[in-house]
């Protein structure tokens, strides 16, 4: 098809496409895009048309490329959604985490802090805190399983 063709296309079905495309998107811009790609791929011969099925073609072409559209700034977001949602729970998980870290740091004595400390923040198995400590691996397990009541209790009075 040659661009004198198109060109009589363009004039012949324009109109008709942008307000198919308007209608579905409601968006000046992105309707004259949709429209002015169809027509693009009609120049560089991605499409061939049949002589009794242009209009028709054109229009179909419209919608669907209204619809791919739709559905990729659906997707889009989507994405920025869920990506804000998870800097949220992030950003509330570190806020937690240093509200417990505070609550040990005034709430706790010299000794529960280290235990905590090792455990939590170094990463100390219960065994190696044992030896540091001097005391065995269940007083280590006692130690903590107190210290992580004590915090439960404190951030969530209601849970038992």
């Amino acid at each position: 098809m040659g661009r004198s063709e198109i060109r009589q296309l363009f004039m012949q079905h324009y109109a008709k496409m942008y307000r198919v495309a308007r209608t579905i998107l409601y968006d000046e811009q992105e309707s004259k895009d949709v429209v002015s790609d169809i027509f693009e791929r009609l120049l560089h011969g991605q499409i061939v048309l049949q002589p009794d099925t242009v209009e028709h073609y054109l229009l179909t072409s419209v919608r669907n490329q209204c619809i791919k559209r739709i559905h990729h700034e659906t997707l889009k977001r989507q994405l920025q959604l869920h990506h804000s949602s998870e800097q949220l729970c992030e950003e509330s998980e570190d806020e937690r985490l240093a509200d417990v870290m505070e609550f040990a740091l005034t709430h706790l004595d010299e000794r529960d802090q280290r235990i905590f400390n090792l455990r939590f923040t170094e990463g100390f198995s219960y065994e190696e805190i044992a030896q540091m400590e001097g005391i065995s691996k269940v007083a280590v397990w006692k130690h903590l399983s107190r210290l992580i009541n004590r915090i439960k209790e404190h951030f969530n009075p209601t849970e038992k």
